[in-house]
């Protein structure tokens, strides 16, 4: 099974989440395209713990710390979705992270919801409370099921507010399927933490 980790904005934690679905899924991870000089991929290597998982590499990587349509333009290469192929062992498990939210543009044409629309994967969405959360969320799901995309469920991430995610669900109609505090540090330990609720709340 494919996951298609997003978020309702930039810096939401998709990294975090994706490592903790790895290291709960024993899955592999790829984020087929990177901006900036800091690979999410060695962050989430750094923060898994198993024996099972593979980390593959980028299809597109740019320096430039911009939407991944502009870093391209600035770095003279532009996006071809066709020539972005899943990695690997297509027998396990694959998480694959995006990059900022659904609408992110790629090129003239793809946006990076089109990556999950592509490789057939089920969505999980990355929510975080703040002023505007739940318009940025349930827009963001509204747009998912538009285009006629599984979404397997919401993660909560950062400070609670247990009105808004309840407000969230029961407009959603969505799972919510971890909650993830404001961790001081993260580290392995918190991963796994966060793993082994996830995988005991999991339904296949």
């Amino acid at each position: 099974m494919n996951y298609f980790v997003t978020a309702i904005s930039t810096d939401s934690g998709k990294t975090l989440v994706s490592a903790i679905l790895t290291q709960a899924l024993q899955a592999d991870y790829w984020k087929p395209i990177q901006s900036g000089l800091e690979r999410d991929a060695d962050k989430v290597k750094d923060l898994i713990n198993n024996n099972h998982s593979l980390i593959f590499n980028e299809s597109y990587w740019f320096q430039t710390p911009a939407s991944p349509h502009f870093a391209a333009e600035v770095e003279n290469v532009t996006i071809d979705i066709d020539k972005i192929l899943i990695p690997g062992n297509k027998d396990n498990n694959l998480v694959i992270e995006g990059a900022g939210g659904v609408l992110v543009p790629l090129n003239d044409t793809h946006f990076v919801i089109d990556l999950a629309a592509k490789f057939n994967a089920e969505i999980i969405l990355v929510s975080n409370n703040y002023l505007g959360s739940i318009n940025h969320t349930l827009l963001t799901i509204n747009e998912i099921k538009r285009r006629g995309l599984s979404i397997k469920g919401i993660i909560f991430n950062g400070p609670r507010n247990e009105s808004t995610e309840d407000y969230i669900l029961k407009h959603s109609g969505l799972k919510c399927l971890l909650k993830i505090d404001q961790e001081k540090e993260v580290d392995q330990f918190v991963v796994n933490k966060y793993a082994i609720e996830l995988f005991n709340n999991w339904e296949v």
